[in-house]
């Protein structure tokens, strides 16, 4: 059983347009943005990140916005839910605030014992507000919510899978261990993790497969503290089977990549060196950060991309 892996680190989404995407984030979910950039394989289209100050593993939520994209369907084979910590009590605030801004999809309910409001995104995204108690991280206090009802982080995610047998083998191998089962849904949680520590398996033998679109996870993933931690996590992967992409250079943190047996993309991604490594933490996420190789592109890249008004 591996022991590196400490919570979620991020979870990636396709979106279908960028504006929409960034105001929903920071203004109505009150994240702050903390980084502009693009997609390494298509630079024509923003990659978005959004998150507490800093962009703490755990916390941070990002985007892939393709215009035109067509929408997603919800199937097996997909990350169902993504699921973010807030203070004990602060539902009623939040459900108040997400009925003003329109949002869809409202739903309370109690599953494993924690109070959750359900809401759509945009792109009609699944996400969970959960009442956390002790849980020490801050929300981002320089936004346009209190800190007493703040999002937190990530409190973890669900996969929508036909079958739960090999993915659950696999979560054990990654450190994982069953804490709880309610129905369909399986919990499995981490000890001593970052608090993005939980992911449930849903289970849907009848769903059809899921389609990638405007909506749908791109991948989930997993946090490392380091390169060295990574390549142990690599190698174990490996051995016991996997295909594992090498590891490759996203700038602010290092990645590595394997499909999983129930089909959704997870990538094991390192804590270093952060997204402060090329802006100050007072202006994270203002200018756009091209990658290297692409700096030279600037000026026709820049035309390619809608504008974000903040």
């Amino acid at each position: 059983m591996l022991t590196q892996i400490k919570g979620l680190h991020h979870m990636t989404s396709m979106a279908a347009h960028a504006q929409q995407n960034s105001d929903f984030f920071t203004k109505t979910l009150g994240l702050r943005r903390v980084k502009k950039t693009v997609n390494f394989d298509d630079p024509e289209v923003y990659h978005l990140y959004y998150g507490d100050e800093v962009g703490t593993p755990g916390s941070v939520m990002t985007y892939f916005p393709f215009p035109h994209i067509a929408p997603g369907r919800q199937g097996a084979g997909e990350v169902g839910e993504t699921y973010f910590a807030v203070p004990k009590g602060a539902l009623p605030f939040w459900k108040e605030r997400l009925i003003a801004h329109d949002v869809t999809g409202l739903n309370e309910s109690e599953v494993f014992g924690e109070k959750r409001l359900r809401f759509d995104g945009p792109d009609r995204d699944s996400f969970s507000l959960i009442e956390v108690d002790n849980d020490s991280r801050i929300g981002w206090k320089g936004g346009n919510v209190a800190t007493a009802e703040a999002i937190q982080g990530f409190h973890g995610a669900s996969l929508r899978l036909q079958d739960d047998a090999v993915t659950g083998e696999l979560l054990r191998f990654m450190g994982y261990q069953q804490v709880d089962k309610q129905d369909n849904h399986t919990r499995f949680g981490i000890e001593g993790g970052n608090g993005a520590d939980f992911i449930d398996i849903e289970t849907v033998p009848q769903a059809a497969r899921a389609r990638p679109g405007a909506g749908s996870v791109h991948h989930i993933a997993f946090a490392v503290e380091n390169r060295a931690a990574q390549l142990e996590v690599r190698k174990a992967l490996m051995d016991t089977g996997y295909n594992v992409t090498p590891v490759i250079d996203r700038d602010y943190f290092w990645a590595i990549y394997f499909r999983t047996p129930g089909g959704v993309l997870f990538e094991i991604a390192t804590n270093e060196p952060g997204f402060d490594r090329d802006e100050d933490t007072a202006h994270l996420g203002e200018a756009l950060k091209l990658p290297t190789r692409y700096e030279a592109h600037r000026e026709q890249i820049e035309q390619l991309l809608e504008p974000i008004n903040d």
